[in-house]
């Protein structure tokens, strides 16, 4: 679109298709953004990848590095990692091989978590002491989508109550955005004894998409989705929207670039390789919102 220039500046932005991209922003723009939301990932998505060449933690790290869970759980989560991981990432597995791979990663973690009987109130100070960064540009990205009351659904195979947590002490966990991830349960006296509800995992955000109707029901007059992931699992969350008119894909490629770059082509409208910052979507969302 005729915004190209202005904002790609360094960034290496790929389109499979300019012409459609261009299209759907223009639609989008006469719609307006009453009827826009916005449904993103949030770990490696709406957080950083890396800095200064160290990776940033995810939620799931977070607690993982933290001095809430002893030395030897911390080596068994890194094995978990070390052996599930890049199954996440091959791109020569299907979605269905991966599955319950996926199923069977999350659970055991989760299981490791609880007999750390974390204490709730430890994970303010837990996420304060941890090198978890939002994106560069997120303040912007946060406050924007308060200021013109445009929802923000945030899906996540992480941990609800430590991402939750990242956003309320950047200062941007305002009433318009919405969680959907996996929240720990904890007892009368606050320690963790079990995770709550159905698990989600990377490739089973489109059904936590669809048991949440409810929410879009809510939001039936929303019917252009801007869509931010960095996996492939991540292009489903959309699939509870009703009366769908446009969705625009924005996919963060972080890691492993040349050999999944073809697979993100192919599924998401913009990719955005080895990018730290919000600079597109805020570019995108000031096009869209006419400012």
């Amino acid at each position: 679109p005729n915004i190209k220039l202005k904002i790609y500046g360094q960034i290496s932005v790929s389109m499979r298709d300019p012409k459609r991209v261009e299209q759907i922003l223009t639609s989008m723009r006469n719609a307006g953004p009453s009827t826009l939301q916005v449904i993103s990932d949030f770990d490696r998505t709406l957080t950083r990848f890396a800095y200064n060449g160290k990776r940033c933690p995810t939620s799931h790290n977070i607690l993982d590095n933290s001095k809430l869970i002893s030395e030897d759980c911390k080596a068994k989560l890194k094995n978990l990692l070390d052996t599930y991981y890049p199954i996440e990432i091959d791109s020569t597995r299907s979605v269905e091989e991966k599955l319950p791979l996926m199923v069977e990663w999350w659970t055991k973690a989760h299981e490791l978590l609880v007999q750390q009987k974390i204490i709730k109130d430890h994970l303010a100070l837990v996420v304060r002491e941890s090198e978890a960064m939002l994106r560069d540009g997120y303040q912007q990205f946060f406050d924007h989508l308060h200021q013109l009351s445009v929802p923000l659904l945030i899906f996540s195979a992480g941990i609800g109550d430590v991402l939750e947590e990242v956003i309320r002490q950047a200062g941007v966990f305002h009433p318009n955005v919405k969680v959907f991830s996996n929240y720990m349960d904890f007892d009368e006296s606050g320690v963790l004894q079990a995770f709550k509800g159905e698990l989600i995992h990377i490739y089973n955000k489109r059904e936590g998409a669809l048991l949440n109707t409810e929410h879009f029901k809510e939001l039936q007059s929303r019917c252009n989705v801007l869509l931010l992931g960095d996996s492939l699992g991540d292009l489903n969350m959309a699939d509870g929207v009703m009366d769908l008119q446009n969705i625009l894909k924005i996919g963060y490629l972080n890691d492993k670039v040349d050999e999944r770059r073809q697979s993100y082509l192919n599924s998401y409208d913009i990719i955005l390789e080895k990018d730290e910052t919000m600079d597109v979507p805020n570019a995108i969302l000031r096009y869209i919102t006419g400012q």
